[in-house]
């Protein structure tokens, strides 16, 4: 509704002019556009005049009403076309051309309804504009695949049966923010990475010099092979015993 002021503005000129425009009802007798020109006749004492829609998609029409209102913004006209869009099935080029409104703003417009209606109705209410309602729609989405990310990450994390507490629930709760919880998820697959690029090199080095350990896994209990272990620490020496007793199960299975 006008306000205040401007109800009594159309009402003069309403009394003035006469009512330019017909209310519209539906076969119903329905109030479907001008109640604002009907309070004004009735506040200008004079009889208005009313016409019938008879076609079949009334919200369209209603909405299509609300485009012609002059106190809306840019952006509250695109969106309103953006729902008339979303019903009619027309693509977005054909819908802009048509009713010679900014294809790229009825983008926008189309993005923020289809994925976050919420923000839509602000900005259909007034109480947003369009570019606040899409750089909140993009901060959403950022944060939505930050979560995914994360959550992701600490799959990872509880299946390598790491110790540290998940971060998605530290973000959630609200102890740590989404940048913080992804930049330290990535500090983790970083590290992993690094850990598993060294764990497969010391794994490559002991194929490399599995021969040596079967030539020792021949004799292990001969002078040599006692003094190849003696120089070594202790954790390097039960390592290679190990090592030993498996080289020797594999060149003697029978055994």
């Amino acid at each position: 509704m006008l306000s205040e002021h401007e109800l009594f503005d159309l009402a003069e000129s309403i009394k003035t002019d006469g009512l330019l425009l017909p209310i519209v009802l539906d076969p119903d007798g329905v109030l479907l556009d001008g109640r604002n020109r009907l309070a004004a006749c009735e506040l200008a004492g004079v009889e208005p005049r009313f016409t019938t829609y008879t076609d079949t998609d009334q919200t369209a029409f209603i909405i299509l009403c609300n485009v012609r209102r002059r106190n809306l913004s840019e952006g509250q006209r695109a969106m309103i076309h953006a729902m008339v869009l979303s019903r009619s099935g027309q693509s977005l080029r054909t819908h802009a051309k048509q009713h010679a409104i900014s294809r790229s703003r009825l983008s926008l417009a189309n993005t923020v309804l289809k994925h976050s209606p919420d923000l839509a109705e602000q900005v259909t209410e007034g109480h947003l504009t369009l570019d606040a309602a899409t750089t909140t729609l993009d901060q959403r989405r950022e944060q939505q695949r930050l979560r995914q990310r994360v959550e992701h990450i600490d799959a990872i994390r509880l299946g390598d049966h790491d110790s540290e507490p998940a971060l998605a629930p530290l973000a959630e709760r609200g102890d740590i923010d989404w940048h913080q919880a992804h930049h330290r998820a990535e500090q983790y697959l970083a590290q992993r990475q690094t850990a598993i690029h060294r764990d497969q090199q010391h794994l490559q080095a002991i194929v490399e010099h599995w021969p040596a350990l079967l030539d020792l896994a021949r004799h292990p209990d001969s002078p040599y092979v006692h003094e190849v272990l003696n120089d070594l620490a202790t954790e390097a020496r039960t390592l290679v015993g190990h090592l030993i007793t498996v080289a020797t199960s594999a060149t003697n299975p029978a055994g």
